[in-house]
């Protein structure tokens, strides 16, 4: 990649929230600020590798961009009101109040999760247009096609606007109403970037986690009472911790067993030990804990074993029980039969398995569960189908290369 792609990329990455919300703004239209955003880009790639990167990029593409929404508004011949619309670029009144949010970003993540919104429908929208995720990178996420998730954007678009909802800075009484769909959608974020689900892409994406957990922090500070934001913080931090362990110098995917637990950060593990023994103490105290406070306990319990043998896995077992209850989706039950497998051997946890095929068959993670349950029960040329399988629809090449090696190793 040369020097300007490379710019193009960091720059892509830090402006798009910046000139969608600008434009969303001005002309209270997601469709024409998402259309001009992605034609302001198109034309930093074709004019920037011959002019030069400028030396504001980011006023380049707003300034760009703007131009397209009021050509695109023109063309589309919106009469009057329209033609007003696209005169606001020039208004000189006092700009609009930044409210409770003062990132950008994030506020734009929260105008987008409006509650009026289905919750995935919110969520598809924001991790489309603000998240830097794919339609198929999405649907990956959600277990969906890529045209349902289409289809989930196509209708939050016509929702807005046909409920007219309006595109306006959230008051600090609208947050707590939006915030879990934020979190849902920083969630899935940081979710891409800890294991990437493109071939194209680098399998761990720091660049996504980094700006996730930012955005986390932020939240925090303004809702520093809500659990479950102290939760995903907690989770997050507890999962970057082992990032510079989870790829191999060869490029494979190292599991969690394998990794070199020297290498993982004691700065983050302590600061993610804390957010949990926080959210224990609400729970002592009668508070209920929350998804997320639960997935940052079971990481709290892996961290906190210096080998793998040392892990708990009872305790494991149990915060996942806890966890069922809030969440009976199909992974939740993969990952619980994998601790399943630690206790109770793996015999038990295959059968808890195969009951969740109808429901995971497309899921890499299900056929590489599998392919290790048959090969420590010594079967190994089902082992291999299932590694077979889980290769097929694996993701990026660190997964492959770690699920080939493991199925080169049967007997």
């Amino acid at each position: 990649m040369s020097d300007v792609e490379e710019a193009i990329t960091r720059v892509h990455h830090d402006e798009w929230a910046r000139v969608v919300a600008s434009l969303t703004r001005r002309f209270g239209d997601l469709d024409i600020a998402e259309e001009a955003a992605a034609e302001a880009f198109a034309s930093a790639v074709q004019r920037w590798p011959a002019d030069g990167v400028p030396p504001n990029p980011g006023a380049w593409l707003t300034t760009t961009a703007v131009r397209k929404a009021i050509d695109r508004i023109r063309r589309e011949n919106k009469r009057d009101d329209k033609h007003k619309e696209a005169q606001m670029v020039y208004d000189n009144s006092p700009a609009e109040p930044l409210g409770a949010i003062d990132d950008d970003r994030l506020r734009l993540i929260f105008t987008c999760c409006h509650p009026a919104l289905a919750m995935e429908a919110r969520v598809a929208l924001t991790l489309r247009m603000l998240g830097g995720l794919t339609v198929p990178e999405i649907a990956r996420a959600f277990l969906v096609p890529a045209t349902t998730v289409e289809q989930r954007i196509t209708r939050a678009k016509a929702k807005i606007k046909a409920a007219r909802i309006p595109y306006r800075v959230p008051s600090a009484e609208d947050l707590p109403g939006r915030v879990s769909g934020v979190l849902a959608v920083l969630y899935l974020v940081f979710n891409e970037g800890y294991l990437a689900t493109g071939p194209d892409t680098d399998p761990v994406r720091h660049d996504l986690t980094a700006e996730a957990i930012r955005l986390t922090r932020l939240i925090r500070a303004l809702l520093p009472q809500d659990g479950e934001v102290a939760g995903l913080l907690g989770l997050m931090l507890l999962t970057e911790a082992r990032r510079t362990a989870r790829v191999s110098a060869s490029g494979e995917l190292v599991t969690l067993d394998q990794q070199d637990r020297g290498a993982w950060d004691e700065a983050l593990i302590a600061e993610g030990h804390r957010l949990v023994r926080e959210r224990l103490a609400a729970a002592a105290a009668g508070v209920a804990p929350g998804r997320y406070q639960i997935l940052a306990a079971i990481n709290a319990v892996h961290t906190s074993a210096r080998d793998i043998r040392d892990t708990d896995w009872s305790q494991v077992i149990a915060l996942y029980d806890q966890l069922v209850h809030l969440d009976s989706s199909p992974i939740v039950a993969l990952n619980r039969a994998i601790a399943v497998a630690e206790l109770d051997g793996p015999e038990v946890a295959l059968a808890a398995v195969d009951r969740l095929e109808d429901k995971l068959a497309g899921y890499h993670a299900y056929h590489a569960t599998r392919a290790d349950l048959l090969r420590r029960l010594g079967h190994s040329e089902q082992s291999r189908a299932a590694y077979d399988k889980a290769i097929e629809l694996a993701g990026n090449t660190a997964q492959t290369a770690n699920l080939a090696r493991r199925r080169d190793q049967l007997r």
